[in-house]
């Protein structure tokens, strides 16, 4: 179906608002930047909480969707599918409003040639939120052109057609939508149509089969590390070892000829060898003597100076009242948590092609916007003419919103006029990792006569997360005065504290840190809910009813109690110890989505091990539950893994470990027996999910503990110093 259709068509309401909106970010930051911290923290806050739209191309259906001869819908996703069940998602809205099954509507990635790119990213929980109406929009447009088509070609009136299944019919006449769209050239785009009621929808809100499952089960080479390209080559790249290291030169004389070799590239930025088989470039790369410069031997202990609130910038995110300051009543906790791998079973990796003026590049990618435009860059090349071509991706977590390594792969393509495949090794991806930047949490609280909070600061130190990335330009950084990323979970969400605030201080770390999943959320989550619970004891309140007294009346106020609520219900939560076991209790709200926990947990052999948790989160409308349950379910067990067992270390200049195993990670063994999940929904649109059940697994852990032992644990992974 091709779209010659009419291209000055005008731009509609809803994306004139959507477009207006995100521009207003701009102006007021400017006014931010002016009046400073007043304004400052409106908008940070507005930040914190938006639920961002999607803002390129939804204007051409044709674009979009593809009618195949077999009568199949072809979806060109401009989202990754990363294990999240995006595809499955999108797919259930489209099926409805185009009114066929979902066997006839096939998801792939959009390549960039299709026009069909995202200029953002696949991340932030917004793919399903953020497609949900243009998506829906775009399928009933073109439901209603196929519509028109079959119209004229079996000439009747509009009205007279029904459609069921991707075939139209009327008076005893039926035609597919194949057959329809068979021959047409120009189309006519329509206005938005009417969508249909949610109630007629026969997909949205079941627990409709991934649409990747198959795929997934029978091994089918859909991965970034399956993709090849004819006549390929493979590539290696040499990297330090060192953090802050910078190349000053290399002798590559003893690897330019040895067996398989086909050429050794140096550039300015790195050094790459070509050969005939990926373990020959393995082999010349280990051979090549490169001389660093700049590095130096820090340490944990240096990190963990740096990382200490009252270094450098800081910047009131929140604030409300002004009893703050010094008083002997204020009960203080110190938290901390440390460097944090991606640790993705797929390492990074990519088969480049560069063929005169264009060029072609399979790769596992959150970014196929940004990819494209520095390949483009890095050869010359006009933009349109590098193809980024996706595949799905072995797990993401933000760990592929940057990778430059097609830049690497196609100025090595170029050099040798053949395509050339390329991944890191597990030692490269652990030690040039973008990584989860460790943080210092310093939190101060005074109760009320009522036995409630009157004050409450949380000042927290971070690294870079969206400052510095390849997503977020730093000037918008500068006007906010604080890292969007990391200040996630850092706003303090009991709003009906006569007093609070909260401090975001920014320290610059010698290594790259960045986008992880929930970003900030896990580790402030984690300090301010430990911390949370830690006044409940003191208070001797019950754990719920204390965060629901101090809990506001505002809409999401009101989801958070809500799925509070639920999760102690559910869990039949207490805090007496019976058969040696405890409950914990954490909640927090992110990206609008509210979402509560409830462990149980017990001490074995001195290690903590987590039975069962129990989750409530109201992500709004759920337009596949069991997608969200699944979404429910491995935050949970990331988090377990990551608040109980990971951890990366410096030594002598050096990220460590390096390999699977010494990084310690949570097995199967380590998984609770029971993950139970109950969803609620307090908007009738969907929100995020993939990352806000993270926020409160830490907190939850550690509260369980402290009620099996009095032991009050402040730093990640959580480790018990005595025995139990």
């Amino acid at each position: 179906m091709a779209d010659k259709g009419n291209d000055s068509k005008k731009t509609s309401r809803r994306k004139f608002l959507i477009k207006g909106g995100l521009g207003t970010v701009g102006v007021v930051a400017i006014g931010a930047y002016i009046f400073r911290n007043p304004i400052r923290r409106e908008l940070l806050g507005f930040a914190n909480s938006l639920e961002a739209p999607y803002t390129d191309n939804t204007d051409k259906p044709m674009m979009w969707f593809e009618v195949t001869k077999i009568n199949e819908i072809l979806l060109h996703s401009p989202k990754m599918e990363m294990g999240q069940g995006t595809f499955t998602g999108i797919a259930q809205m489209a099926a409805d409003e185009l009114s066929v099954s979902m066997d006839q509507i096939k998801v792939v990635h959009a390549a960039s040639s299709t026009g069909n790119v995202d200029s953002f990213a696949t991340g932030g929980s917004t793919s399903i939120s953020g497609l949900w109406e243009p998506l829906r929009e775009l399928a009933a447009m073109l439901r209603v052109m196929l519509i028109k088509e079959a119209a004229r070609k079996m000439n009747v009136g509009i009205d007279e057609l029904s459609v069921e299944n991707g075939i139209i019919s009327a008076k005893g006449k039926s035609l597919t939508y194949a057959l329809a769209a068979e021959g047409v050239e120009n189309w006519e785009i329509p206005d938005v149509p009417a969508l249909k009621d949610i109630k007629d929808y026969k997909f949205i809100g079941k627990p409709v089969p991934r649409v990747d499952l198959d795929a997934k089960v029978y091994g089918n080479p859909i991965f970034g590390m399956d993709a090849e390209m004819p006549g390929m080559l493979y590539g290696a790249v040499v990297r330090p070892s060192k953090i802050g290291s910078t190349f000053v030169s290399a002798d590559i004389s003893a690897a330019e000829h040895m067996p398989g070799v086909v050429k050794i590239i140096v550039e300015d930025d790195f050094v790459g060898v070509v050969a005939n088989s990926m373990m020959e470039a393995e082999h010349a790369k280990n051979a090549i003597n490169v001389t660093w410069g700049n590095y130096g031997d820090l340490d944990t202990a240096a990190i963990k100076n740096m990382m200490t609130v009252g270094n450098g910038n800081s910047t009131t995110i929140q604030k409300n009242g002004n009893a703050f300051g010094e008083d002997d009543d204020f009960e203080i906790l110190e938290f901390r948590s440390p460097i944090g791998a991606h640790a993705q079973i797929e390492p990074n990796g990519v088969v480049a092609s560069v063929d005169g003026d264009s060029a072609t590049i399979k790769i596992s990618t959150q970014v196929v916007s940004i990819t494209r435009k520095e390949v483009a860059k890095r050869l010359g090349l006009d933009t349109e003419k590098v193809n980024i071509v996706p595949t799905y991706l072995g797990g993401g977590f933000g760990r592929r919103l940057h990778t430059p390594h097609a830049v690497q792969a196609a100025v090595m393509s170029k050099a040798v006029g053949k395509p050339v495949k390329y991944f890191f090794s597990r030692k490269e991806e652990f030690q040039h990792d973008m990584f989860r930047p460790p943080t210092h949490h310093i939190i101060k609280g005074k109760l009320n006569s009522e036995g409630f909070l009157d004050t409450l600061e949380h000042e927290f130190v971070s690294g870079d997360v969206a400052t510095d990335s390849a997503l977020i330009p730093n000037f918008l950084t500068n006007f906010l005065g604080a890292d969007v990323g990391a200040i996630r979970g850092g706003f303090i969400q009991y709003t009906a504290i006569p007093n609070f605030r909260a401090v975001y201080w920014h320290v610059v770390l010698p290594f790259a840190t960045s986008w992880w999943r929930s970003l900030g959320l896990l580790a402030n989550t984690f300090a301010m809910e430990s911390f949370i619970d830690e006044m409940a004891i003191k208070a001797k309140k019950n754990a719920v009813e204390f965060r629901i007294g101090q809990i506001g009346e505002s809409p999401i106020d009101v989801r958070l109690k809500n799925v509070i609520k639920a999760a102690a219900k559910k869990a039949n939560y207490h805090e007496e110890v019976i058969n040696g076991r405890a409950m914990g209790f954490a909640a927090s709200i992110d990206a609008n989505t509210p979402c509560a926990q409830v462990a149980e947990v017990s001490i074995v052999d001195n290690e903590i091990v987590v039975h069962k948790v129990t989750v409530a989160m109201d992500p709004g409308l759920a337009v596949n539950p069991d997608q969200i349950r699944a979404q429910c379910e491995g935050c949970v067990i990331m988090g377990i893994s990551a608040v109980l067992y990971e951890e990366m270390f410096v030594e002598n200049g050096e990220l460590t470990p390096t390999i699977y195993g010494p990084y310690q990670m949570a097995l199967m063994k380590n998984a609770p027996k029971e993950i139970d999940v109950v969803l609620l929904q307090g908007k009738d649109t969907p929100g995020a999910v993939g990352e806000p059940p993270l926020g409160p697994i830490g907190a939850a852990i550690a509260n369980a503990v402290r009620r099996l032992t009095g032991e009050r644990l402040t730093e990640l992974p959580l480790k018990l110093s005595k025995t139990v």
